[in-house]
């Protein structure tokens, strides 16, 4: 956990976070609204990933089913499509107080075969997130604000297992309906300045998850194809707001009345090296300390 607290609060020192602070949004009727397109690209290799040591950590067994086969699990921050389309990154407007009615259903973060799922999530600050083990083995979600002020605990909660699922079934491929335990429901109550928090298991660390939490429904994802559009936008020059835990760009654009503006988005890749962690080819340690266990890569072979 002091790892993860120390990255987080570098990361935010070194002055990547986003920060808005805006009044409480209205819900109007907007009148004469424009909309915001685009596509965003990767242009470049894509970033080693991170490595992390199976054997170091607990269940290593079964969480090695999606791994190298050499007893290391990656995780891969980077979504990129065949022809470099930027996939699950946030976009967003900033400054806009008042506008189109802000629906909001909690979204569900899964904890399934040791990671978590969606990678990137968007949440409504003040509200729910919803988050539910879907393993067999214990998960403890750490949540962290962070920014350049520093990291601070959101929420730290125990995942429950259900009582039905049977890690064997799992372990031998069998396809299992209802591996679902309890769900939490933690709010999000971001402190002033920040909006970003990074989420963590305290027992698996390459399960890793970011969210963003929005004051106003003026944000997309952008999808597999790199695509994103935001609809009702009350005609004005805005800043808008390129989200990857990442990457991050801030562009200015003018939405008028009955138009569609099209906004381009490209991002070069990162270069050197990322993280402490970053994984190396043909790695190999401590297989032997599993004595006659053996870690197969069932669900995904990572190369």
């Amino acid at each position: 956990m002091r790892r993860f607290v120390y990255l987080v609060a570098l990361i935010g020192y070194l002055g990547w976070w986003p920060q808005f602070a805006m009044a409480q949004y209205k819900e109007i009727i907007v009148e004469n609204s424009g909309s915001l397109s685009g596509e965003v690209t990767f242009l470049g290799d894509l970033p080693n990933p991170k490595g992390y040591n199976l054997v170091s950590f607990p269940d290593p067994v079964f969480c090695g089913r999606i791994s190298t086969g050499t007893g290391w699990r990656l995780l891969q921050p980077f979504q990129i499509g065949k022809e470099g389309q930027f996939q699950n990154v946030v976009i967003y407007i900033e400054g806009i107080e008042q506008g189109k009615k802000f629906d909001y259903t909690p979204p569900q973060i899964e904890a399934i075969d040791c990671k978590f799922s969606p990678y990137i999530t968007v949440v409504r600050d003040r509200q729910e997130v919803k988050v539910v083990n879907m393993d067999p083995v214990m998960h403890d979600i750490q949540a962290y604000e962070t920014s350049k002020f520093g990291a601070r605990v959101l929420f730290n909660l125990p995942l429950p297992v259900s009582s039905k699922l049977r890690k064997d079934d799992l372990m031998k491929g069998k396809k299992v309906k209802n591996r679902a335990g309890r769900v939490v429901s933690p709010k999000i109550k971001m402190k002033k300045g920040r909006n970003i928090f990074a989420m963590q298991c305290g027992f698996h660390p390459y399960m890793e998850s970011w969210g963003i939490a929005m004051d106003s429904p003026y944000f997309a994802l952008s999808d597999n194809n790199g695509t994103f559009q935001i609809g009702e936008i009350p005609p004005g020059t805005y800043q808008v707001v390129v989200w990857h835990p990442m990457v991050q760009q801030e562009v200015t654009v003018t939405i008028k009345s009955g138009e569609t503006t099209h906004l381009p988005l490209e991002f070069d890749a990162p270069q050197g090296r990322l993280y402490a962690n970053e994984a190396q080819k043909n790695t190999r340690f401590g297989m032997e300390l599993l004595g006659d266990s053996k870690i197969v890569p069932s669900v995904e072979l990572q190369q």
